[in-house]
């Protein structure tokens, strides 16, 4: 191989498009792992590594990730991103929470730890390799009772870029407006991830924030 040919290969891999890693963060049961897997659907043929959804809180309980998806939005301009699935982040993980949905004690106390070791593990992942943070947020709840204080000292200490997802509009007490009006400082998107509502927005800002 000639010098010229070197060279080309080397300037083609320096100037190569960077595969952006992009976390899915917020407390547990607003909707992560729903986007996560829609994401994957959408735009990879083979989805493969999907989360695990259910209405026991921290059912995902470690980094999920999925690898070199590119999303195309409505203006034609895309990304290629990795997306991180995080376990729900909370300050305290308490076993008697799985108690209320029926496990045994035993089981309880085994995923309260280890739910407590991914909400370490989603530290490290944001302190160390997210290049940006998709906030998923419950449209029926209270938006300042779901941002976590540690997170957002994180955030904002590594100045990466974030897009908040006010999730669950399908449902009737959903009230977006109230995150809106909470978090001016953000872009934020009402969807329904589970019906698919919005979603096509989201895509357009992830890319629009995260390029």
């Amino acid at each position: 191989m000639g010098f010229s040919q070197t060279f080309s290969m080397l300037l083609s891999r320096l100037f190569q498009k960077k595969t952006l890693r992009i976390g899915i963060y917020g407390p547990p049961n607003a909707g992560k792992t729903t986007l996560a897997n829609r994401i994957t659907h959408d735009w990879k043929e083979v989805s493969g590594n999907d989360g695990k959804i259910s209405d026991i809180p921290h059912e995902t309980r470690k980094a999920l990730r999925n690898e070199n998806i590119s999303i195309t939005g409505s203006s034609g301009n895309s990304i290629t991103i990795d997306i991180v699935d995080t376990p729900g982040v909370t300050t305290k993980v308490d076993y008697n929470e799985f108690l209320e949905f029926g496990l045994c004690k035993e089981e309880a106390i085994k995923r309260a730890r280890e739910a407590t070791e991914g909400v370490a593990e989603a530290m490290h992942w944001l302190r160390e390799d997210i290049d940006g943070v998709v906030y998923m947020m419950d449209a029926t709840e209270d938006p300042f009772i779901q941002v976590n204080i540690m997170m957002v000292g994180i955030i904002e200490s590594r100045n990466l870029p974030v897009v908040i997802a006010a999730n669950k509009i399908d449902l009737p007490d959903a009230a977006p407006h109230t995150i809106r009006n909470a978090f001016p400082q953000h872009p934020v998107i009402p969807v329904s991830c589970l019906e698919g509502m919005k979603i096509d927005e989201l895509y357009d800002a992830m890319i629009r924030i995260f390029r």
